[in-house]
């Protein structure tokens, strides 16, 4: 029997599990990861307990089903996430930056007009979100660094303690700023705009590109199977054909959209980039994001808002509505379609009436309405409206957000009948490498899906909803460029 284990590095934690050539789910770990935040922006982590989450999450995994032997593994990344490390050695210089960080701000109002060159070039905004401000703004402070110091993104440095690769997947190379969205090579212009030496970045590879092997988990096993976290989730719900689309509810939440066989760039404010190339053939997608989502679950605990995820529906069951509360979880800065990352979060409408149910169901009318916002604007640039959007991540199982999200993108928004969408994603893909399943087999038909929930708000009010939820977060775009 063939046995993949898939490996979903993510923001808070690394996740695990070992899946054969149908789908079935036979190992599962999870494991966290330690983030830490300060107050001038910065977002990091250690890369070593990164590397450490990896093998003990696959470990863990293996163990769950009996050690298993395994065909393959498989990798999701981060995406924007940075390390500096030595070639030689594999050291790490420094923590690694994380996708969240905002500290490259003044680096993207540094290159000035060049932005627009940039974007012309890579389709995308001048964000401190991608990977290249973040270089910029690392290099120089790398104090004793070692000579052959390089700034990749998590997955290169990952892969390298695998198996010894110093590449990259195709999907993670075009959310950097750096690569030519027709060509997906790396952009001359946009290196010397950011002051980024070519022989300091990885080779480009295929995401069904065998890599090497590895003996972290036992044996002397394949590394085939890597892609940009969100990617991952696209191809694993299935979104195969142009339009489709799907959200993903994570630390953040990530919206794509299936753009096609050809790239395209947005006129509503969104990331084009690769989804994925496969079998030598290229589907790119359109991606939208919003910040703090788990995040702002995460902080409405750590402020004594919330005792658990698990009260979310609790609470919102008490109430019909926000009574007047408005809540903009910029608490990371806005993304798509804003792009103001100096941003901050924004909540109005207090009263002395206002009780934690309110606040809890004004946190989720504001996830919801940046998503439904996304799904706008993907609509837009696709010509098309949006049929059903597919979901997946912890906060999907919050009923309570469903219906809000249903209800604020006027479509019918279906749940993922699994917790592990970018990890089958990964399996996916690797099972297919191996030849193990047919290219024009996916594991998402196996898979019974859940009942649609579908919207109960009329459209009028969804749009009263989202105009006055606009409206502040406005308020706080304009506080931002003053």
């Amino acid at each position: 029997m063939t046995f993949v284990l898939a490996l979903d590095q993510g923001t808070s934690a690394t996740k695990a599990i070992v899946v054969d050539a149908d789908g079935k789910i036979h190992g599962v770990a999870e494991v966290p990861v330690r983030v830490v935040a300060d107050i001038a922006g910065g977002v990091e982590v250690n890369p070593e307990e990164l590397l450490q989450s990896v093998i003990d999450a696959g470990h863990q995994a293996l163990a769950a089903c009996g050690n298993p032997p395994l065909s393959a593994v498989g990798l999701a990344n981060q995406g924007e996430t940075i390390v500096a490390w030595s070639r030689s050695t594999g050291v790490v210089q420094h923590n690694a930056i994380v996708w969240q960080d905002r500290r490259s701000v003044d680096v993207c109002r540094g290159i000035g007009d060049r932005a627009a060159e940039v974007e012309r070039i890579t389709g995308m905004t001048v964000d401190p979100y991608f990977v290249a401000p973040k270089i910029a703004w690392l290099a120089p402070r790398l104090d004793n660094a070692a000579a052959d110091t390089v700034i990749t993104t998590s997955d290169v440095w990952l892969l390298n303690q695998l198996c010894g690769t110093f590449s990259t997947d195709v999907s993670t190379a075009s959310r950097t700023l750096l690569t030519d969205l027709d060509s997906l090579q790396w952009s001359s212009t946009c290196l010397e705009i950011f002051g980024i030496d070519v022989s300091n970045l990885p080779a480009i590879h295929d995401n069904d590109a065998l890599l090497g092997s590895t003996t972290r988990f036992g044996g002397n096993v394949p590394v085939v199977g890597t892609c940009v976290d969100q990617q991952a989730a696209l191809f694993a719900e299935g979104c195969h054909a142009i339009g489709e689309m799907k959200c993903t509810y994570g630390t953040g939440a990530f919206l794509l959209a299936n753009a096609g066989t050809l790239p395209r760039r947005s006129n509503a404010g969104l990331t084009p980039c690769a989804a994925w190339r496969l079998a030598g053939k290229t589907s790119w997608c359109l991606d939208g994001q919003v910040y703090t989502v788990g995040s702002a679950v995460s902080w409405l605990m750590e402020i004594g808002v919330l005792n658990s995820p698990e009260e979310i529906d609790v609470l919102c069951a008490t109430v019909t509505d926000t009574n007047g509360a408005i809540f903009v979880p910029a608490l990371a800065g806005l993304a798509a379609p804003w792009w103001q990352p100096t941003a901050t979060g924004r909540l109005v409408g207090l009263t002395m009436s206002t009780t934690r149910a309110h606040l809890v169901r004004a946190t989720l009318v504001g996830i919801a309405a940046q998503v439904a916002l996304l799904t706008r604007a993907a609509t837009q640039d696709l010509a098309g409206s949006a049929q059903v959007l597919k979901v997946d991540g912890g906060l999907t199982r919050s009923a309570s957000l469903l219906q809000l999200q249903a209800d604020l993108a006027q479509c019918p928004v279906q749940p993922y009948p699994s917790p592990h969408a970018t990890a089958l994603g990964i399996a996916e893909m690797s099972l297919h490498a191996l030849g193990a399943l047919p290219r024009d087999v996916h594991l998402s038909s196996a898979l019974q899906r859940l009942d649609p929930v579908e919207p109960k708000m009329s459209s009028d009010e969804a749009e009263s909803v989202l105009a006055n939820w606009s409206a502040v977060a406005e308020q706080s775009i304009r506080e931002a460029r003053a």
